[in-house]
């Protein structure tokens, strides 16, 4: 199938479990994740109207950057994100979606003063407590999120989390409901409930993260395919 098809499944996968969850279709936010995929390719979902494209690895993105691939489309960075890396991309990228650090808000916030602007992020969360990967854990959220509030340069729109792996189907609900308890606390408690998006679900689980609550789904294999390792990092 082609990139076009396999948006218009994932579409209709989409619609299918909001409208089971009793929710609207067009709350929910897809963002096609590129890593290593070509500039081509990434044309080829934007004509096919994919709402964002989302980039893992700050070197790959900055490629694809000069040569235009994200034209057309909000682009997200949505892989880890080292501190010497922050200046390369601020202002690059519409949304920051793994900001799991207090250290990463200090750099966001100075090199977006440099540049005079507000950059939008995301905080992550590591519901797992896995020490594989970044992100505040559940009981640091809320005292990050009110010092995130002091920055000028840096606006927060909602939270991040990429779960353990899942072994069988349904094992990360009690995850995503987690984080979505923690989006409806921090929203109404520090953001007067204007918190936007609610970043969870990727090809394996989107459907489920849909269920609870997601307002944003990261979908990359199901609608790029099998990815491409010989491009470059």
């Amino acid at each position: 199938m082609s990139i076009a098809e396999n948006i218009q499944e994932i579409r209709a996968r989409i619609a299918a479990a909001a409208e089971s969850a009793g929710r609207d279709p067009k709350e929910i936010t897809l963002v096609g994740a590129s890593k290593m995929n070509d500039a081509d390719a990434c044309r080829e979902a934007i004509a096919a109207g994919i709402d964002v494209l989302g980039e893992n690895r700050v070197q790959e993105l900055l490629g694809k950057y000069e040569q235009h691939a994200y034209d057309g489309a909000p682009l997200h960075f949505i892989g880890h994100l080292q501190r010497n890396k922050v200046r390369q991309i601020v202002g690059k990228v519409n949304l920051i979606q793994s900001v799991g650090s207090v250290e990463l808000l200090d750099e966001i916030e100075k090199c977006a003063a440099k540049q005079g602007l507000v950059q939008d992020i995301l905080l992550e969360v590591n519901i797992g407590g896995e020490e594989s990967k970044s992100g505040f854990a559940p009981d640091d959220l809320f005292a990050a999120a009110q010092s995130a509030q002091a920055y000028e340069h840096l606006r927060v729109c909602g939270l991040m989390t990429i779960p353990p792996v899942e072994n069988n189907p349904g094992e990360n609900m009690p995850y995503f409901e987690k984080v979505r308890g923690l989006y409806v606390d921090i929203s109404s408690k520090l953001f007067h409930n204007e918190l936007k998006y609610l970043s969870m679900g990727m090809s394996g689980d989107f459907e489920e993260a849909i269920h609870a609550g997601a307002t944003m789904v990261r979908v990359g294999t199901a609608i790029f395919g099998t990815r491409n390792y010989g491009i470059q990092k």
